[in-house]
This record gives structure tokens, C-alpha cells and sequence, in this order.
């Protein structure tokens, strides 16, 4: 009998995929990755489940110190979203496939197994990092049956066959949750239409907000938030005490389309409330403490950061360039910066550090420290190419 290490969520897909791949006569471990959003209560559901439909043993694994470390600093350190709009909530497939390499090899298992379909990006994401890191063979029993009419209702069926019972929906939504925050798709959102109010895990719908503004303030150290409200917080504590705090604001909400890797146009909404937060702060004290310079590159490798991670290349040897870069121009963002929190949004108001490029005597639209003839040269000089180009015409003299 071959073993086989499945990613497990206690969901339908794998909930399946744990009886088929036991029909085929597969030794199957779980193992469920809580990336810092399941409470021990849901965890003890799944691990009831997987022990339910006959696993031979479950793990479960906290890798919400992995996530912050590994997505969340240089997400932040980059400035930039994938297409400027979605923060790549998507990030803990990486991890999740990482750990069950790591799993296969503690336990010497043949083959790892997921649940992903092959209608969407995750399975690119999980099999492009467990082809990175692994020779063993790679299972998807959902992918197996893309190609029947009603794929949900086979399973159903499937289970209900052998004596289980089917997981129940817990909306009308798909909903992926992690500590970077939510993706709901399905429903009114697949259709193109409006999205219900309800679609909604961690923000406040409009209306229901507190009345008075939220004040935090965040203390970073080379770029890495360190401290909140000047307590001294780990990174997934943070997070998740801003998720609450934010969300309760409805910051973060957001409505996105994708294009997908598989080609088709991917609707979604997502919440990222504590991410959106930590975003304000840490673009605040960038823009004051870095060059010009810095401030235009990092985004264009933040972009290209996000891209990688998005499509699942995050095994790819160019994220640890673009990484080194990311560390070394976070060497000066050091501070604390004040956000205020309001209906719908946050903005950061006020920063403190003592890297700030300043020259004396100066102060932007205030006080000039030069004199107005070196500012008339500076100024005739800069824009000279301009000026002789419109002068010089831009019709056809004749000349062959």
C-alpha cells in the first residue's frame, strides 16, 4: 500500500478526495495548514472529518509565522498589488504545498495529493511548488472529474454512496480565508452583478460602522511592522488585531477582476482590512524617508513580485533577487506612523522618524534655501529639451 499526503480543508473537494484516493488504494495522511484565520474549534472539526472518512492519521500544521515573514514583509516592502489592485491573498498555496513537501519527506510518502480543480490557478500554484521541491508524483482526483456535467453533485453522490454525510454549505459563496484576509467568488459575483451585502467575512457593510474615527499607530523597523499602538505585537497578532479593528470600519473591501492563468476573466471580492492598514503606514514613511528614485523602482518591483507570487512562481530563483532588493531599500524605513480610520477607508495622517532627507532653511512650497537666479537657471535648464524640440517644428522641410 502507497502512501499519499493529501492538503485537506474538510471541505467537499478533498473531503472526497480522501475516499477516492482510499479506494484506490492509497495509505492517505491530512494535513490542514491554518495560515492564522481557523479558530481550535474548526480545526478540531476538520481533523473529526479527515479521522470520519477514514484517514489514517491528520496533521495540522500553523504556518501563520511562515506567511508574515514570507509574503507579508515583502509585500509590504514592494507598494504594489497584482494589476494595482488585488494584495495576492492567494500567497498561502505556496506555503501550504511547501509544508506538505515537508510532510512527504518526514514521513517518506510516495506520492501528495490536493484538491484543486483544473478550472482555476490554484492547481498551477500547488504543483508548480511541489514540482519544485518534490519528484514524487502529484494527484488531483477533483481534476480527474472536470470534465462531467454537475461535478459537485458526483461527489455528493460519492459520498452519500459510501455512508457520509455531505459538508453543508456555510453561504452561498465561495469563501477562501487566511490571515491575510478573504476571497468570496460565486453567486451574484461570478454572474457580474452587484454583490449582496452579505458577501462579506471580515468588513462591516456600509452603514454599520462606529461613528467615531479609529486612531492607531504603527511602529516599523527596517520596513517590518514591529508595533502597534506602541506595543511591541509579533507579526500574525498584529494582523489579525488590525483585521478586527479595521474591518469593523469596513476598510479594504474591495471588487476585483482577474485575468486568470487559465484565460478566462476571474471575478472576486476580498477583504483585506489589516493589510490595507499596514499598506497606508508603510507607504507613508517610505515616500517621507527614500529617494525619489527608490520610490518609483520598488513599485516596479513590488509589480513584479506579485506577479510571481500570484502565478505561482514563488519557488523561482528571480523572487530572491527581487527580495535581496526589497531588504536592502527597506534600510531607512524605520518610525511610526498615525493612521485614522473612517467609514470605508484609512489614511495615514502624521510620521515620525529621524531619516527624513531634509535641507535647512527649506520647506516645500514654504521657504526656499537658494536664490531666485539659481532657481531661474534650474528651471531654463531642465526643461531645455522641451523648449528647443517645440521650437525646432515638426513639419517636413523638404530636406531628402
Amino acid at each position: 500500500m502507497k502512501n499519499c499526503v493529501l492538503a485537506f480543508s474538510g471541505g467537499l473537494d478533498t473531503s472526497y478526495c480522501v475516499l477516492k484516493l482510499r479506494d484506490e488504494g492509497f495509505r492517505v495522511t491530512t494535513y490542514y495548514v491554518h495560515s492564522g484565520a481557523a479558530d481550535p474549534e474548526a480545526e478540531a472539526k476538520i481533523a473529526a472529518r479527515a479521522e470520519e472518512l477514514g484517514a489514517d492519521d491528520h496533521l495540522t500544521e500553523d504556518a501563520s509565522g511562515e506567511l508574515w515573514s514570507d509574503i507579508v514583509v515583502p509585500f509590504l516592502a514592494g507598494g504594489a498589488r497584482r494589476q494595482g489592485r488585488y494584495p495576492v491573498l492567494c500567497a498561502d498555496r505556496s506555503i501550504i504545498a511547501k509544508r506538505g513537501v515537508a510532510i512527504a519527506d518526514r514521513l517518506g510518502a510516495d506520492v501528495i495529493a490536493h484538491g484543486c480543480t483544473g478550472m482555476g490557478n490554484d492547481q498551477v500554484r500547488f504543483e508548480t511548488e511541489l514540482r519544485a521541491r518534490s519528484d514524487r508524483p502529484i494527484l488531483a482526483p477533483i481534476r480527474d472529474i472536470q470534465d462531467r456535467d454537475n461535478v459537485r453533485a458526483y461527489e455528493e453522490d460519492y459520498l452519500a454512496s459510501r455512508g457520509f454525510s455531505v459538508p453543508e454549505r456555510a453561504s452561498l459563496f465561495s469563501v477562501n480565508e487566511n490571515l491575510l484576509g478573504a476571497t468570496l467568488s460565486g453567486g451574484a459575483i461570478d454572474r457580474w452583478e452587484e454583490p449582496p451585502e452579505e458577501a462579506r467575512v471580515f468588513t462591516a457593510r456600509p452603514g454599520e460602522e462606529p461613528g467615531e474615527p479609529l486612531r492607531l499607530t504603527i511602529g516599523f523597523r527596517e520596513g517590518v511592522p514591529v508595533a502597534l499602538d506602541g506595543e511591541a505585537l509579533n507579526g500574525p497578532e498584529m494582523l489579525r488585531t488590525l483585521n478586527e479593528k479595521l474591518g469593523a470600519y469596513g476598510v479594504g473591501y474591495g471588487i476585483y477582476t482577474g485575468d486568470t492563468l487559465v484565460g478566462l476573466k476571474g471575478r472576486i471580492v476580498f477583504e483585506a482590512p489589516g493589510l490595507e492598514g499596514l499598506e497606508a503606514a508603510h507607504t507613508a514613511l517610505c515616500e517621507a524617508v527614500s529617494s525619489r528614485a527608490q520610490n518609483g523602482f520598488r513599485r516596479k518591483v513590488g509589480e513584479a513580485w506579485c506577479d510571481l507570487v500570484y502565478d505561482g512562481f514563488t519557488a523561482d530563483a528571480l523572487r530572491d533577487d527581487l527580495e535581496a532588493y526589497l531588504r536592502s531599500s527597506q534600510a531607512r524605513v524605520t518610525g511610526e506612523v498615525d493612521l485614522v480610520a473612517r467609514p470605508g477607508r484609512v489614511d495615514a495622517v502624521a510620521v515620525r522618524t529621524r531619516h527624513i532627507p531634509e535641507r535647512k532653511g527649506a520647506v516645500y512650497a514654504q521657504k526656499a534655501a537658494w536664490s531666485g537666479k539659481a532657481a531661474e537657471g534650474f528651471t531654463e535648464l531642465f526643461g531645455q529639451s522641451t523648449v528647443l524640440h517645440a521650437k525646432a517644428g515638426g513639419g517636413d522641410d523638404g530636406a531628402a
